[in-house]
C-alpha cells in the first residue's frame, strides 16, 4: 500500500519576506507620521501644564493660560523630552514593517575616535565662521529666542532640566529622525546621497522655524555638515553626539552672554 503523494513530498520552506528601504515617497510618507507622533506627544505636555495650573480654566483665560504655559522654560523643556518617545515608537514601527532591525536601518553603530575629531572640529570652524559674521554684519551672536528661553527657565529654576533637554533630548530626537530615518530612505532613492543630505537639512531647518532667516541659514549649513557626517561615518550616533556638542556650546555662550551682559 503506497502512501499519498502528499505526504511523501518533500515540505518546500516558504522563503522569508526580504528586508526593503521605504524609498522617496515611503520616507516622506512615514516621515510625516513620525512628525505627527513629535506633535503629539509635545502637545499633550502642553495640554497637561494647562490643566495643571492653579486657576481654572476658562474662554476668556484661555489665549493667556497657553501664553503663559508656552514661554515658560518648563514647558519648552518637557515637551522637547516629551516628543522623543514618539517619535522613537513611530520610527520603529516603520523600521519594523520594512523587516528590518531599528538599529540596523538608523545606522546606529558606533562611530570612530576619527571622525568624532573630524566632526567636532569640523563644527567648531563652521560656527565660528558665523559667529564672524555675525559681529561682521552687526548681528547678534545668539538668537533671542535662546535668551528668552535661558532667561524663563532660570526663573521657573528648570535651567538644569532646559540644558538636559537641549543637549541629550532634542538631538537624539532630530537626528534618529532627520538623518537616521529620512536620510536612509531617501539615499537609496532617485535623489542620491547629494540630494538627501540637502532634502534632510531642509527639514530640519524648518523644524528652527523660531530663528529668523540669519540663524536658519546657519541651521542647514549646519544640517549639510551633519549630513555629510552621516554619509561618511555611516554612524547616525555620530551626528548625535555632534549635535549635542553645538547645542552644549551654544547654551554656555548664551548663558555667558546674559551673565555679561
Amino acid at each position: 500500500m503506497s502512501l499519498p503523494e502528499t505526504l511523501t513530498d518533500p515540505v518546500v520552506p516558504v522563503p522569508a519576506p526580504e528586508p526593503r528601504i521605504w524609498k522617496f515617497w515611503g520616507t516622506s510618507l512615514w516621515g510625516l507620521l513620525i512628525f505627527i507622533a513629535l506633535f503629539l506627544g509635545q502637545g499633550a505636555t502642553i495640554v497637561v501644564l494647562l490643566l495643571m495650573q492653579k486657576e481654572p480654566l476658562t474662554m476668556s483665560t484661555f489665549a493667556d493660560s497657553l501664553t503663559h504655559v508656552i514661554t515658560g522654560g518648563k514647558a519648552l523643556s518637557l515637551s522637547v523630552m516629551t516628543g522623543l518617545p514618539g517619535v522613537l515608537f513611530a520610527t520603529w514601527v516603520a523600521t519594523k514593517l520594512a523587516r528590518q532591525r531599528f538599529a540596523d536601518y538608523l545606522a546606529l553603530n558606533r562611530p570612530s575616535w576619527k571622525w568624532l575629531l573630524i566632526g567636532a572640529v569640523s563644527l567648531a570652524v563652521l560656527v565660528e565662521g558665523w559667529d564672524l559674521l555675525s559681529k561682521a554684519t552687526g548681528r547678534e551672536v545668539m538668537p533671542g529666542f535662546m535668551m528668552d528661553t535661558l532667561k524663563a527657565a532660570q526663573a521657573d529654576n528648570t535651567l538644569w532640566l532646559l540644558v538636559l533637554a537641549i543637549v541629550v533630548a532634542a538631538p537624539v530626537t532630530e537626528e534618529f529622525f532627520v538623518r537616521g530615518f529620512l536620510y536612509r530612505g531617501w539615499s537609496e532613492s532617485f535623489l542620491r546621497i547629494p540630494g538627501a543630505i540637502i532634502l534632510s537639512s531642509a527639514v530640519w531647518t524648518l523644524m528652527h522655524l523660531q530663528y529668523d532667516w540669519f540663524f536658519l541659514g546657519e541651521v542647514f549649513s549646519i544640517g549639510l555638515l551633519l549630513g555629510y557626517l552621516r554619509y561618511r561615518s555611516n554612524s547616525t550616533w555620530l551626528t548625535v553626539v555632534i549635535h549635542g556638542l553645538n547645542n552644549l556650546a551654544a547654551t554656555i555662550q548664551t548663558i555667558w552672554l546674559a551673565t555679561h551682559s
